[in-house]
């Protein structure tokens, strides 16, 4: 059923004529008379009758009339909510990483219960891999990646990606390793190559930055422990199970030295990720200019994590 057979229904219950009906819309009454012709089809039972020279509804016409208007109406509806400028409104679906939630999104989501209180954010926690599926399978609507310039994320041309914020990260080691304040990620690498190595459990990103500086340093990294969290990351450093990486300025457990990478530098890259065709849905819209905004180089002491390594 056609809403524009619908529209023509409900003209010629307020007009009363074909020939009316046909100015008002700029057609013709053949027109008119043919999309009627195919309504009353569709509906499976007459809408007009004859009415002298002109027709009229019948019962079943003027029913369905009272329906069109209200159909027409939640239409119309739906087309200014969505309509670019629109008042975002309705439910947002956000996947993505611990530390995007709970230092950049968070916070905003706080904000527009108030200013936007009709917009409501359903959060989900993931590492990008499980975000993009959930993305690429219409199971979110936003997904809040990363990868590392070291290890760069193919891009999805099917996907739209809106570049956040950078963040330097070093690398985490036993505060009585036996490594300079001044060197370089190589030097620090090849003083770890005897350790074990702990990378993300549910991301590849760690290990293959791990791996590209090692070779870089002329080994092969022994990797063994796997953690999600960046506090038990430094736990198991602590308790001597091995090296990994953690973003600069993390608050470091006793007994853990966070070893700056420079010469080459390591920087996590974060990312709003949105399919194509969806980015002038104002709830997505106004929630990416929000975080782009927070991840501005001017705002970006103000949106660093304040709990630290819980998660990346």
């Amino acid at each position: 059923m056609e809403t524009r057979r619908l529209r023509l229904l409900v003209e010629l219950s307020r007009l009363g004529s074909m020939r009316a009906v046909a100015d008002s819309v700029n057609t013709t009454t053949s027109t008119v008379s043919q999309q009627l012709t195919v309504l009353a089809r569709e509906m499976g039972t007459a809408l007009t009758e004859p009415d002298g020279r002109r027709v009229r509804l019948t019962p079943a016409g003027r029913r369905l009339a009272e329906h069109a208007e209200v159909i027409l109406a939640a239409v119309d509806t739906a087309r200014l909510d969505l309509a670019p400028g629109a008042e975002p409104n309705g439910t947002l679906r956000v996947s993505g990483f611990a530390t995007a939630i709970r230092a950049h999104l968070l916070p905003l989501v706080t904000d527009l219960s108030t200013s936007h209180p009709r917009l409501h954010v359903l959060v989900r926690e993931h590492e990008p891999a499980e975000a993009l599926a959930l993305l690429t399978a219409d199971e979110t609507d936003l997904a809040l990646t990363y990868d590392y310039d070291l290890a760069p994320a193919a891009p999805d041309p099917a996907l739209h990606v809106t570049a956040l914020w950078t963040a330097p990260w070093g690398l985490g080691i036993p505060a009585d390793a036996d490594v300079p304040d001044t060197a370089d990620s190589l030097e620090v690498f090849a003083r770890m190559r005897a350790r074990d190595w702990v990378v993300n459990s549910r991301n590849t990103a760690d290990e293959t930055v791990i791996r590209t500086l090692a070779s870089m340093a002329g080994f092969t990294p022994r990797i063994t422990h796997q953690a999600d969290s960046l506090d038990l990351v430094q736990g198991m450093i602590t308790a001597g199970l091995g090296v990994g990486l953690l973003p600069i300025g993390t608050p470091t457990f006793p007994g853990v030295r966070l070893m700056p990478l420079r010469d080459p530098h390591l920087e996590l890259r974060a990312y709003a990720v949105a399919r194509h065709g969806r980015l002038a849905w104002p709830p997505l819209a106004l929630i990416t200019d929000l975080l782009t905004r927070r991840g501005a180089p001017e705002n970006r002491s103000a949106a660093r994590d304040p709990h630290g390594s819980d998660g990346r």
